[in-house]
């Protein structure tokens, strides 16, 4: 205990710091280069935490040198983070700028320019003696002495980091919205902490000479601690630049990441530290002690982590708690199609063995054909069953079958060696599937609770079809949204500026084609009537407005004119099937829309379960779209060559623009 003093305690305080930074700045830099590589910004500060991570890995090494020459050595080699430091920070404040719409070559040329400067000055520093010569200790605290140029790098320095805020005081001042002023507040705040954490204030002779040892290692304990704190406050800021997720997400997965990442590097760091370089603890040699603590240390601290996180979760999502709680246990709650089928398998099998079957089959339809969905026994008889089985036959010989509530004997259908139930909606009206079970020619004979228990069975098939069919729904729904949700959140994530053309890119955005399709979606459902045909972004185009006149001048009968022409033109050439694949897109469009029968009727007609209805129906909706597109660039064509002087615009006037807006 005598060895332990003030200085030697700010020391080890300072070498875990230390330590921490070079672990938290390498860290973020490869959390960055993994969540956002294509944002300016973000690669922008890979290269500033690049540095960072190499003057704290230089600051470790020299605390534990032992000779003056290895300490020059470690240094000099240290002038890699100091002397690029400059550049990379104007580097970085540059990229900010150009996000708020404020480009400029001469800044790109600084940048560069810096760069070629900084490499050098760390060539000058490592190989001559212009930027630093000797070394010098006091107190055990190892320093250069500064060279003949060092003045004037120190000029530079404060310059372009002083030019570098005030970049990025101009980028706040740009900021329109109240969260990107409050993101680059803090910015502005965190960001001097990296480029003056690194400075070798020791170089200045003043400094050198009036504080001591002490003070020094205060000074740095401080700056260490801050410089920690705020590298994460920019990279918490840095890693919401140009990412097309919520911000729930990124800021979810960064504390996550910091928790399990750096701070369980940090916790080891420290353990490897302090536990002491003594030959025997407890009778086992140092190294059995440290390897044993450190994996203990990684597993609670994993666990500690787990267990924290739902209040973790609690802070992170304050306001959406109940809808984020629902989310997260969505992987829990629903089942993939192969769990749906284990658990239709498994009530098959229990259904043959029940009825001392030696073979059974499940099949489901699938583009108006048979298709086998599960199967016990011989493979070769269900295979067998399905290429003599005939759909429409199936279909009407079962019409009557399960149509009450109890399993009667009646309800078993014979068909090439097989006794057939239909596996009905909990409505009855659908059929989901067939069940099949392979049995003798004459009709079965059970008894009430056979029947009875053969039906709790049938049932569970019956549950088993239809959640399929309903999350196949789902996810067809979902998948729908999809580049919705990736237009909506593009334009959350989009960052408005003063003088910036955000509006300019938005309408000339190649993803509005998909806010088009959601138009003439809404328009298809109320087609005979409702405020999304009276009010609809199609009312826009030019095809509808030149349809006015023959429509008595009301816009809604335009555009049903217009949307039925379209729909015409998807119409094949021939006689009209409703089995034939060609004929699916303009049967669905013409029955469901035109026609107005309801979804489950026409998935009967065209002979095809719901949630490959609802595909299909997506599929013809855009390509309903495109005809309407098409239709468009022809009008206005055609409306260009009757006035070749008149401006004009390719495609839809679409979505959310009026004639204020064209004008």
């Amino acid at each position: 205990m005598d060895g332990i003093t003030f200085q030697s305690m700010l020391a080890f305080a300072n070498l875990i710091l230390s330590s921490a930074n070079a672990i938290v700045a390498f860290s973020l830099l490869v959390y960055i280069v993994t969540h956002n590589p294509r944002s300016a910004v973000a690669r922008a500060f890979c290269a500033l935490m690049a540095l960072v991570t190499s003057v704290y890995v230089a600051d470790l090494a020299i605390a534990e040198v032992e000779t003056a020459q290895g300490a020059a050595l470690w240094l000099r080699l240290q002038w890699l983070g100091i002397a690029l430091m400059p550049a990379a920070y104007f580097h970085f404040s540059d990229a900010l700028l150009r996000t708020t719409g404020f480009p400029s070559g001469r800044r790109r040329w600084i940048v560069m320019g810096g760069y070629l400067l900084g490499l050098a000055t760390f060539l000058s520093a490592v190989l001559g003696e212009a930027i630093v010569t000797g070394i010098t200790q006091r107190d055990g605290i190892y320093h250069l002495l500064p060279g003949p140029l060092f003045w004037p790098f120190a000029a530079y320095y404060a310059v372009l980091t002083a030019w570098g805020w005030f970049n990025v005081r101009r980028a706040r001042s740009r900021s329109l919205t109240s969260t990107s002023r409050r993101r680059m507040s803090y910015l502005m705040l965190a960001i001097v902490a990296p480029v003056l954490g690194v400075f070798p204030y020791l170089l200045v002779p003043t400094a050198a000479h009036l504080l001591t040892p002490a003070v020094v290692m205060v000074l740095t304990l401080l700056g260490n601690l801050g410089i920690v704190l705020m590298t994460i406050v920019i990279a918490y800021i840095v890693a919401y630049q140009g990412v097309l997720l919520p911000d729930r997400v990124v800021k979810h997965g960064m504390i996550h990441f910091l928790l399990r990442g750096p701070l369980v590097a940090i916790a080891v760091i420290m353990l490897m530290l302090t536990i002491p370089r003594v030959e025997h603890i407890l009778g086992l040699p140092r190294d059995t002690v440290m390897i044993v603590a450190v994996a203990g240390t990684v597993v609670l601290l994993q666990v500690l982590i787990n267990v924290a996180k739902p209040t973790i979760d609690r802070l992170i999502y304050r306001h959406d708690r109940r809808e984020i709680a629902w989310i997260q246990t969505l992987d829990q709650r629903l089942l993939t199609t192969t769990d749906l089928e284990q658990l239709l398998e498994n009530t098959l099998v229990a259904l043959c063995d029940f009825l001392r079957s030696p073979s059974g089959l499940v099949v489901t339809t699938n583009n108006g054909e048979l298709s086998l969905r599960v199967f016990c026994g011989h493979r070769q008889t269900a295979e067998a069953f399905l290429a003599e089985a005939s759909l429409p036959d199936l279909l009407e010989a079962l019409r009557a079958s399960r149509t009450s509530g109890a399993l009667q004997p009646s309800d078993f259908v014979p068909s090439d060696g097989h006794w057939l139930l239909p596996l009905r909606s909990h409505d009855r009206a659908a059929i989901l599937g067939i069940l099949g079970i392979h049995g003798a020619d004459t009709v079965p004979t059970y008894s009430e609770d056979d029947l009875s228990a053969v039906q709790a069975l049938v049932y569970q098939a019956e549950t088993a079809l239809e959640d399929m069919q309903l999350q196949q729904q789902v996810f067809a729904v979902l998948q729908g949204l999809g580049p919705e949700l990736d237009r909506l959140q593009e334009l959350r994530s989009t960052q408005h500026y003063a003088g910036d053309a955000t509006r300019a890119y938005l309408e000339a955005s190649p993803a509005f084609p998909e806010g088009f399709s959601q138009a003439v979606k809404d328009a298809l459902n109320h087609f005979w009537g409702g405020p999304k045909l009276t009010h609809s972004p199609l009312l826009n185009l030019n095809t509808v407005r030149q349809r006015l006149q023959e429509n008595d001048g009301v816009p809604a009968k335009a555009v049903r004119a217009v949307l039925q022409e379209a729909i015409e033109r998807l119409r094949p050439s021939g006689e009209r099937s409703m089995t034939t694949s060609e004929w699916v897109m303009y049967n669905i469009l013409d029955l469901r829309y035109v026609q107005g029968q309801r979804t489950r009727d026409v998935a009967q007609r065209l002979a095809m379960s719901e949630s490959d209805y609802y595909r299909k129906q997506r599929l013809a909706i855009e390509q309903l779209s495109q005809t309407l597109i098409q239709m468009e660039r022809i009008s206005g064509q055609a409306e260009r060559d009757a006035q070749p002087t008149g401006g004009g615009t390719e495609g839809p006037a679409i979505i959310g623009r009026g004639a204020a807006d064209a004008q």
